[in-house]
């Protein structure tokens, strides 16, 4: 490995593997740093009770809470990230998201450019990322240059069956775009691919798509089990100097031009606390969607379906529907089989929960988290500690009861609801904010550190609101963005 390399990425998630892909042409000799390994071939990658009972795949790492309490989050560390088991939706955010929109419990701020500067990012991502999906089926869908890549993932005849109920209740279902290839997805096993890990067999996520595009490229190379421990600046206190990283229990020091820190929003805040740069804004507005899972039940309803996840329901995204302030989004989960109701409630005897699953179809309602300067990533004793103050929690109770309705108007009589906790790391965002404001955010509009000219953030740290959509189309894009100014930076 070259020693000096013109950037170091460190994470190999939808952001690193953005970045990367979008630098790659230029020519940039460029080093990413990933703690984790591939996942292997021959892992569970397909049993339910191992991916979502005892993991076989996540990290045995602990954080403190709020309160000083210990717990699991539930992090993956693998080649692609959290993107291995992400449910492959990519949705951009709505044009309105850009803005500043009045929830009931407070204002999500605007954004320092609007949803024109960032469309044509989205449209390369959604190239990039080989996304399916249906350009106008959802009213509240920003304008696209083009149509989608591929067309969308096709409903079961359970789910089509589900659709029609919905839209016969007054709800207006969309395709989801979503990052898969379901044919070679079912050819290597007959699941869904919400939640389970992908090993290179039809799912578009940041290794196959991102960092193969990359590695394409012989000036890109890619170092697995390097676990970086410090970004260390240099004699002037603000270009950061040197990238140090541990593998096979040895320190190993690269020197690059420029840095970008990818890690993910909780891990990348919490590198720079320990190598203390930055300003006092990294690790605030810490944000994670307020999120509920709906299991929709009617006696007369066979659900056949292996993976579902298909559609989702935004007719309470941008009001409540009656002129009010905006709910949030409802998507399809990956199908809920036996197996994972157990795991969730264990009590449920065998036999209930294979009823209860092949006669449901299940949901997953988001709600945006607005941003809280004390809702906050810290260091303890070099842990890290995780202060999430829920915020916006009216706008998601209105969700919920909204989608209940709607299912049950749809022939569903009893629908079920459980609110996930902090424990679930696929949304986290917001604690390197990008804004116009050093005050207020920790990294300009372009992504390049306010404190340190060579540094970028380029994960969903740099989000500086979490709409209510799934966030990975968005790094995608802002990474492929910044990926435009660094190759300008190089060279000047």
């Amino acid at each position: 490995m070259a020693p000096r390399p013109d950037i170091v990425v460190i994470g190999s998630g939808m952001g690193g593997a953005s970045l990367a892909a979008g630098l790659a042409p230029s020519g940039a000799r460029i080093v990413i740093l990933e703690r984790g390994a591939p996942i292997a071939d021959d892992a569970p990658a397909r049993d339910p009770e191992r991916v979502h009972g005892n993991s076989a795949f996540r990290s045995d790492e602990t954080w403190l809470d709020g309160a000083g309490r210990r717990f699991s989050p539930g992090n993956y560390y693998n080649v692609g990230g959290n993107s291995k088991f992400y449910g492959a939706v990519l949705m951009r955010y709505r044009a309105e998201d850009f803005g500043a929109l009045r929830h009931h419990d407070g204002v999500s701020p605007a954004w320092p450019f609007g949803y024109d500067e960032l469309a044509p990012h989205y449209d390369r991502a959604e190239a990039l990322y080989r996304v399916r999906g249906a350009a106008g089926e959802d009213p509240t869908e920003p304008p696209h240059a083009a149509a989608y890549p591929h067309p969308p993932v096709p409903d079961e005849p359970a789910i089509a069956a589900v659709r029609a109920r919905l839209e016969r209740a007054g709800a207006r279902p969309f395709s989801l775009p979503l990052g898969v290839d379901v044919e070679r997805w079912l050819a290597a096993g007959r699941t869904g691919w919400d939640g389970y890990p992908d090993q290179r067999c039809g799912k578009m996520d940041a290794e196959t798509c991102g960092l193969a595009a990359a590695l394409a490229h012989d000036n890109v190379e890619l170092v697995t089990g390097a676990r970086v421990t410090a970004l260390r600046t240099g004699p002037d206190g603000r270009r950061i100097a040197e990238v140090v990283y541990e593998k096979n229990g040895e320190a190993h020091r690269l020197a690059p031009r420029m840095v970008a820190l990818c890690a993910g929003a909780v891990q990348s805040a919490a590198l720079m606390l320990r190598s203390e740069i930055g300003n006092d804004q990294v690790g605030r507005c810490f944000m994670n969607h307020n999120a509920s899972a709906l299991i929709a039940i009617d006696p007369r309803f066979c659900n056949d379906s292996t993976y579902q996840k298909t559609f989702g329901i935004n007719d309470w995204y941008l009001s409540d529907g009656a002129g009010g302030p905006p709910l949030g989004n409802l998507q399809l989960l990956g199908r809920v089989v036996p197996e994972i109701l157990k795991i969730q409630a264990p009590r449920l005897p065998r036999a209930a929960a294979r009823w209860i699953s092949g006669h449901a179809v299940d949901a997953y309602v988001i709600s945006e988290d607005l941003p809280d300067p004390e809702s906050r990533v810290t260091l303890s004793g070099g842990e890290i500690r995780l202060n999430w103050r829920r915020s916006n929690m009216t706008a998601h109770r209105r969700l919920v009861a909204k989608a209940r309705e709607t299912f049950r108007a749809a022939g569903f009589p009893l629908v079920l609801s459980r609110l996930f906790d902090g424990r679930v790391p696929s949304h986290q965002c917001g604690t390197l904010r990008i804004g116009d404001d050093p005050a207020r955010s920790v990294a300009d509009p372009e992504g390049r550190c306010w404190d340190h000219p060579n540094l970028f953030i380029a994960d969903a740290g740099a989000l500086p609101t979490s709409a209510a959509v799934n966030p990975a189309l968005t790094v995608a894009a802002l990474a492929l963005r910044a990926a435009r100014t660094i190759e300008k930076d190089l060279a000047a």
